[in-house]
């Protein structure tokens, strides 16, 4: 791939990032194959504490001499309300009892310290760190920078973008309506900020001066040519990493990403609090009427922390979000350093230019 800001900036081959998703699906093997075929691996750091956030970047260190990228959410501290737990946990008690698990009690913690997490990723100083959910302040995006990492923020719409590069972003990943898992979006409503990755990536290049990432239903190499044409310097993708052997999902998810249609997927606040997209299962169908009422994320993510881990031991599918993008019918069972070199062959077969 010709160079770019963007390759020349991390000193890797190709515009091509794997995205960071959170929850064990980016196990330092699949970030350090991604980043050894001359992309950029990420890993999705926002659900391991500091000591695993630390033990994990050594681990990819040891497995790469290639840059790769870490990510963080960016959240205030939770504030539960016991009112609103109570009813989610009424809501769940049926499901808990179906996987043969007790009364819920309250989390003894919600999530992870963010400022924790934050001062470890100062520490280890990875080439690349990447945040969503939230802005950080712009000092502490200047310490970054002078640790040597390159900061790249997430926006969902024009407004978000502008915010991010008021405090020295690096690069701004679009993330478009089409994107599997959580919406990174922190201004304004979520509903409204849904938009389409064709529609956003031109209204934030014009917006702003700094490169654009973009990502959110991209799987094969035309997908990345048109997002490179319509002005984005790279390209994010998330779900066309979970089916590769270095994925760390359930095995049972990657079969039903290979089975899926055009339209299994869609939005829901059952699984977490937040909206996020994945394949329709029984468990978002039967939240579906109580999902306003359900308390958001850290909050509802957390009380479903047992159900998952049962479920999943259980082989249970039902009960576990299945987070995938709309392009999830196109998902390849390979391993992460082939789909990097299938990807980059497909672009330039329909974008010779980026040769």
């Amino acid at each position: 791939m010709a160079t770019s800001h963007f390759t020349a900036i991390l000193g890797i081959d190709h515009a091509l990032v794997q995205a960071p998703m959170a929850g064990g699906a980016t196990t330092p093997e699949l970030v350090a194959a991604v980043s050894n075929a001359g992309a950029l691996g990420s890993l999705g750091a926002a659900l391991l504490s500091p000591s695993a956030i630390i033990e994990s970047v050594q681990r990819i260190r040891s497995l790469t001499i290639h840059p790769f990228n870490v990510n963080l959410f960016v959240m205030d501290p939770p504030r539960p309300n016991d009112s609103a737990i109570a009813r989610a946990q009424a809501l769940l008690a049926p499901i808990r009892a179906s996987l043969g698990l007790g009364p819920a009690t309250t989390p003894s913690k919600f999530c992870e310290d963010s400022r924790e997490q934050i001062a470890a990723l100062l520490e280890l100083a990875p080439p690349v760190v990447s945040f969503t959910f939230g802005l950080l302040d712009g000092g502490t995006v200047s310490r970054f920078k002078r640790a040597g990492c390159v900061v790249i923020g997430t926006a969902t719409t024009v407004a978000e973008a502008q915010a991010w590069e008021s405090i020295g972003a690096d690069f701004i990943c679009a993330q478009g309506a089409e994107a599997g898992a959580h919406r990174g979006t922190f201004l304004g409503d979520f509903e409204q900020s849904c938009i389409g990755l064709m529609a956003l990536i031109p209204q934030v290049t014009a917006a702003v001066k700094r490169p654009i990432i973009a990502a959110g239903g991209i799987m094969n190499g035309r997908g990345i040519a048109a997002v490179l044409i319509l002005g984005a310097q790279a390209a994010q993708l998330g779900t066309a990493f979970l089916c590769c052997p270095e994925s760390g999902i359930h095995p049972g998810w990657k079969q039903r990403l290979q089975a899926a249609r055009d339209d299994d997927t869609r939005l829901t606040r059952a699984f977490s609090g937040r909206y996020a997209r994945g394949i329709v299962n029984e468990f978002m169908e039967r939240m579906r009427p109580f999902e306003k009422e359900l308390p958001p994320y850290p909050m509802q993510n957390a009380l479903m922390g047992e159900i998952r881990q049962a479920a999943a031991k259980a082989d249970r599918l039902e009960f576990i979000p299945l987070w995938a993008g709309q392009g999830a019918a196109m998902s390849r069972p390979l391993p992460a350093g082939e789909l990097v070199r299938t990807l980059i062959e497909e672009l330039h077969a329909v974008l010779p230019s980026s040769l």
